[in-house]
């Protein structure tokens, strides 16, 4: 299907969301009035530079408080249309946008309504352009597409026709199975966005908080279907009122919303998109340093061995049962800061297919350089720029990247650490919402709910992806305190069968655990039964409680080296969650770690 996408969902100037627009692959734009009158470009500029760009111009927008008024009133609004229609001609824009009033003027009468909509569509015709009336779910009188529909079917007028949005239908829960009631061709226009669930006054949660298809929680997908139905053959288009998007750089945010609509095609139709592959399980955590001691010592005190170096680069692989660490001190490390995790290696079962999916939902494709002997591995790049390698290890017939390495000769202790449990990846703020779309769109991960986590200085965001035996599970998080880098750091997460005895190893061998106030454990004590002398073993070892539904989970933190800080977890009896309960204890501890340490 075409795909357009409204100005007013991309930042910048005009110029600049057009271009990003056709980058990103759209077929088509919407111009929000706003933006053209600020353009410094005519409306036969504008239209040129749209051709230029392979972009048509679907729809202009908006018109507002038309109808249902006094007749002195309509004479005003006709004669505003008349400037607008033939402000559309020269644009090259063949339908507008016609908002249900909320004007105090407005009056409770639709047959005035239907018959003044029917006149507004008189003068659009002698312009050649139709008029798509829609229902404001804060409109004065007409709020339900159902009503507007009821208002355009009187008029009775072939220019006349409606234009539906999912967010004015699904966030006041209309039922959207009454679309297939409206003929396919009177629906002229379909506007699409998705919002979180928010208890708040609807203007303000439409003005603000809109989203892409796929990253809030309507069901956008059901809505298109019940629309298709119909027979609507127009585009489907985003309008996308978000504070976030309208700040952030124009480029991603268009790509973004062009997988939105990919993703959701492939939900509603049959779709030409690979199928998606679904990782199996983590192969590795790659982390670049410039400084390898810090590092290598807190693996080492952790219970890893180096067992492995590159053939041909300065990367060493660090192991612990299936649990793999590849540390990087090569010239090419990309962050300044520090350590930092910047690769994962991902289990897939068909690499190559895994890498077709996510070029066909714009991941950008990672040029790799390597030897002639070098197992080819497929990269892309997840939106906070943490490179993804599909990977297939020790599976015969395929490339295993393990080939690249040569062994170390030495002794591997007694792996306590089983497998990498889960990964933590902080978020650009611009990118947290891309970012979830991406992993389970690309990927094929399920998302979980958000949820909210108080940091001393704020809010931290978090929202996590898995798969559904838990074999991959990032936590994607946005802090409250960008520059409290070292806080607001990533981490990984190691599996343990025996939290308790990792921690003491942890110790004996020089590591130092994140300390965790005494305040917690009294609260602990208070809130749940222990064995005697459990909550005093956790106590000392700086371990952490939670428990749920399902079962029960143990963890503990090192210190943060760089950008990065690891973690031991224990989870029993099929427990769920990622411990949000103790992340603002961890938060706070790790603020006071820093301002002991001064890093």
């Amino acid at each position: 299907m075409r795909t357009s996408i409204a100005t007013v969902s991309l930042s910048g100037s005009l110029s600049e969301k057009l271009a990003a627009a056709s980058r990103a692959g759209f077929d088509g734009v919407e111009i929000f009035e706003n933006d053209l009158l600020a353009s410094p470009l005519t409306p036969e500029e504008v239209r040129a530079r749209c051709a230029d760009l392979g972009l048509t111009v679907d729809l202009y927008q908006p018109l507002r408080d038309i109808e249902a008024v006094p007749e002195d009133e309509f004479a005003r609004n006709l004669r505003r249309a008349r400037h607008k229609f033939a402000l559309m001609r020269r644009l090259g824009a063949g339908t507008v946008l016609v908002c249900s009033s909320v004007s105090p003027l407005a009056i409770d009468d639709d047959a005035l309504a239907a018959r003044q909509l029917g006149r507004l569509a008189d003068l659009a015709e002698d312009f050649g352009i139709r008029v798509a009336y829609e229902a404001l779910a804060w409109g004065r009188h007409i709020s339900t597409y159902d009503h507007a529909w009821q208002v355009v079917e009187a008029a009775g007028h072939p220019s006349l026709g409606t234009c539906l949005d999912s967010f004015h239908i699904l966030s006041r829960g209309s039922d959207p199975k009454g679309i297939e009631d409206i003929p396919g061709d009177k629906i002229f226009f379909l506007q699409l966005a998705d919002a979180p669930p928010l208890a708040m006054d609807v203007l303000r949660w439409s003005r603000h908080y809109r989203c892409f298809p796929g990253q809030g929680g309507f069901d956008v997908a059901g809505l298109v279907r019940h629309v298709l139905r119909t027979g609507y053959d127009g585009p489907l288009s985003l309008e996308v009122f978000n504070d976030v998007f309208r700040q952030a750089e124009a480029g991603p945010t268009a790509v973004d919303a062009h997988r939105s609509l990919l993703v959701l095609q492939e939900q509603v139709a049959p779709a030409e998109l690979p199928a998606p592959v679904v990782p199996t399980g983590v192969a590795f955590a790659e982390l670049v340093t410039p400084d390898a001691e810090p590092v290598t010592e807190l693996l080492g005190a952790l219970g890893f061995a180096r067992t492995a170096r590159h053939r041909g680069k300065p990367v060493d692989l660090w192991q612990q049962g299936e649990a793999r660490v590849l540390v990087n001190t090569g010239p090419a490390v990309r962050r300044g800061d520090g350590t930092g995790l910047a690769a994962i290696g991902l289990e897939s079962p068909d690499p190559a297919g895994a890498a077709r999916r996510a070029e066909a939902l714009l991941a950008p494709v990672l040029p790799r350089r390597r030897a002639p002997e070098d197992a080819p591995l497929d990269a892309v790049a997840a939106p906070d720029g943490t490179e993804l390698f599909f990977c297939a290890t020790g599976r015969p017939g395929l490339p295993d990247w393990r080939a690249d390495f040569e062994d170390v000769p030495g002794e591997e202790p007694e792996p306590v650490v089983t497998r990498i449990d889960h990964l933590a990846l902080v978020q650009p703020w611009h990118h947290f919402d891309e970012a979830a779309l991406f992993h389970r769109g690309v990927l094929g991960l399920s998302a979980q709910e958000s949820v909210d986590v108080a940091d001393p200085y704020g809010l931290l965001r978090s929202r996590a992806v898995t798969t559904a035996d838990g074999g991959v599970r990032i936590a994607l998080s946005v802090g409250a305190a960008p520059a409290d880098d070292t806080v607001h750091a990533q981490h990984i997460a190691l599996a343990t069968d025996d939290v308790v005895g990792a921690a003491r190893r942890f110790r004996a061998a020089g590591g130092t655990p994140l300390p965790i106030p005494a305040n917690y454990y009294d609260d602990l004590a208070a809130r749940f039964e222990f064995a005697e002398g459990e909550l005093e073993t956790y106590r000392e070892l700086g371990i952490l409680y939670d428990r749920d539904a399902h079962g029960e989970f143990r963890h503990c933190y090192t210190r943060t080296v760089g950008r990065v800080f690891f973690e031991l977890v224990q989870r029993d009896g099929g427990y769920r969650g990622y411990g949000a309960q103790n992340a603002p204890v961890r938060l706070a501890a790790q603020h006071t770690a820093r301002r002991l340490t001064g890093g």
